[in-house]
């Protein structure tokens, strides 16, 4: 078969949901749309579960079990795919954003996973874990994860990353001096590219924010658009550009209104500066 993605069984509870849903439907000789037809959903929904693009629901795993035939397996394993480190729809997210033409994202509260050191990675997991919000494997996973989705953006053409922070995320202290340094240090190198703009947007903007949650907009090689969001429990990836469009008029207006690239690496300067 062409272009059949290898999957890892020992990989993330997702890829091993999908490598078994495949595994059995090749025993049956089903194509994805004739397992589809015979659990309801479309051949291309069935591909996405079966290479961890899109997580598996309930009601999916359900359908599964009952069209193989295999009591409550798929029903169990679902189950521990929602117990993961990530939280619904972020998987499938980070699958578009390593393709992103152009990534732009505006972050509350903490540094975003893509301009994260390990070390403020693994201060702010561990923290998790010891809110007991996730397990010590969990926040393995999750600063593994961060790595993964900087390598994959380091390729030829570079896309385009424009982050905006709330002044909120530098003002917030992750661990001790020597961790924020070196944090700041990675802001300030990532501002230097050719292919990044940084901006912080201060405390003073006040209701001229307009946005309260992160978001993050993606420009695809195709020129197409999505947006991400997500609360505390779930993420939503809107695909429809009509819908995005608002979001990415709304994204301009806040760069218009933050701090410049030059006086928010200025400001990013002399917080280091309390931290040597």
């Amino acid at each position: 078969m062409v272009n059949r993605k290898e999957l890892d069984p020992e990989g993330s509870p997702g890829e091993r949901f999908g490598q078994r849903l495949r595994a059995l439907r090749d025993e049956r000789g089903w194509t994805q749309d004739e397992l589809g037809s015979r659990m309801g959903y479309s051949g291309t929904h069935i591909s996405a579960v079966e290479t961890g693009r899109r997580p598996p629901t309930p009601h999916f795993a359900a359908s599964a079990d009952k069209a193989f035939g295999t009591g409550d397996k798929f029903e169990r394993q679902e189950r521990a795919v929602r117990q993961t480190a990530l939280i619904e729809g972020f998987p499938e997210y980070v699958t578009h954003e390593a393709r992103a033409a152009e990534i732009r994202l505006y972050e509350v509260g903490v540094i975003p996973g893509l301009l994260q050191t390990p070390e403020y990675a693994a201060t702010l997991e561990a923290d998790a874990v010891r809110r007991e919000a996730i397990t010590p494997e969990q926040a393995d996973e999750r600063v593994e994860l961060v790595a993964r989705r900087q390598a994959a953006l380091v390729r030829s053409p570079s896309p385009l990353i424009a982050a905006v922070l709330d002044e909120g995320c530098i003002r917030r202290s992750m661990g001790p001096p020597a961790i924020m340094s070196a944090q700041f240090a990675r802001l300030l190198e990532f501002a230097e590219r050719p292919n990044t703009v940084l901006q912080v947007a201060p405390f003073t903007m006040g209701a001229r924010r307009p946005f309260s949650l992160p978001i993050t907009v993606l420009t695809m090689p195709d020129r197409s658009l999505m947006s991400y969001a997500e609360s505390t429990q779930r993420g939503h990836l809107e695909r429809e550009s009509l819908f995005v469009l608002p979001i990415l008029t709304a994204y301009h207006q806040l760069q218009a209104e933050a701090l410049s690239q030059a006086a928010s690496v200025a400001m990013i300067e002399q917080l280091r500066k309390g931290t040597s």
